[in-house]
């Protein structure tokens, strides 16, 4: 059987599963990274949210340094740091430290989205100016604060100097495409939950793209929603709370991750479930084979370089198994 042959990594956003506390919920973070690592996964991301009661993970960079304690190859990062909410200097810092602890292990996804409402936006920025249109020059700082000594002014990131840190731009549309191209640097975007702007953002990405002492050629990496199972009609099944989660969003309530129901129907509105739909348009979900097909006829078209999966799955062997299942198809088992 073909192999379809491309690096598979995980996006965790760290959700708290309905009747868990917040530390079952790291802890099930934790879980899942050493599973994945065991599966051969490339990367473990864990992303950066705020004043959200549903996830966990607001404290990024605790999180990630909780990760790598626990396991041992898995490359773990951010998917992503929102670097407005952030001085580079201290991102630069923090990094640093876990890549003197964890060496060539650390990857760091830059968002320029805050990962909040405003309110709480404003509660966290650094300076009262609208940093999201100072992020080209953070990026530039912060790739400037891993690099050699010699390159860098009075300040410096210690530990941080001379690590060289992978950085990768996050995006939700077609700006970040721009940035990363200019830059020359790994560029992935969030399909998960905005996969309007997809094609148009790798074509724009690709067909910009400038090769730099980071990257010669483009890479491109997308996040997609996936929920493999033994049966088609058990991986609906079990979308249904992923279903739910975006229904979260599209309400704006703050449920915890709820367990999979017969019929979304009695939950939803025709035009709530429409919205939800948007967002999880670009979704692998599936028994093995029929996972297979559509991941076949995706990379058919858009060629990605590497594959970072979210499952919204409510019982952790399943989800556990989902990664399992995705891992197999890739490599052609």
């Amino acid at each position: 059987m073909a192999t379809i042959n491309i690096p598979v990594s995980v996006l965790n956003l760290a959700p708290i599963r309905k009747g868990q506390s917040s530390s079952q919920a790291i802890e099930a973070m934790v879980d899942l990274a050493q599973a994945v690592e065991k599966m051969g996964y490339q990367r473990y991301w864990i992303a950066e949210h705020h004043n959200t009661a549903t996830l966990v993970s607001s404290a990024t960079s605790i999180l990630i340094k909780h990760v790598l304690e626990h396991t041992d190859t898995i490359h773990v990062g951010s998917g992503g740091i929102m670097l407005p909410n952030h001085s580079p200097l201290v991102v630069a810092e923090q990094f640093g430290t876990m890549a003197a602890i964890y060496p060539n292990r650390v990857d760091l996804g830059l968002g320029r989205a805050p990962g909040t409402d405003m309110m709480t936006a404003s509660a966290l920025r650094r300076s009262k100016n609208d940093s999201v249109y100072t992020f080209p020059d953070d990026v530039q700082a912060l790739l400037t604060y891993f690099g050699p000594g010699e390159k860098q002014s009075y300040v410096k990131a210690y530990p941080g100097v001379g690590t060289n840190i992978p950085i990768y731009i996050l995006g939700s549309s077609t700006d970040s495409a721009y940035l990363a191209a200019s830059l020359g640097l790994p560029y992935v975007f969030a399909s998960h939950f905005a996969p309007r702007y997809m094609e148009e953002a790798i074509s724009i990405y690709r067909s910009r793209f400038q090769p730099s002492e980071y990257l010669e050629k483009p890479y491109m990496m997308v996040c997609l929603n996936v929920i493999a199972a033994e049966t088609d009609e058990e991986a609906q099944f079990l979308s249904t709370t992923m279903q739910q989660f975006f229904l979260n969003v599209v309400r704006g309530t703050q449920n915890p991750l709820q367990p999979p129901v017969d019929n979304l129907d009695e939950i939803w509105t025709p035009m709530e479930k429409e919205m939800a739909a948007s967002k999880q348009s670009v979704t692998l979900l599936g028994s093995k084979e029929t996972v297979r097909q559509q991941l076949t006829k995706f990379q058919e078209y858009y060629n990605v370089d590497e594959l970072m999966a979210v499952s919204y799955i409510y019982d952790t062997e399943k989800q556990k198994r989902s990664y399992e299942i995705l891992k197999e198809v890739v490599d052609g088992k």
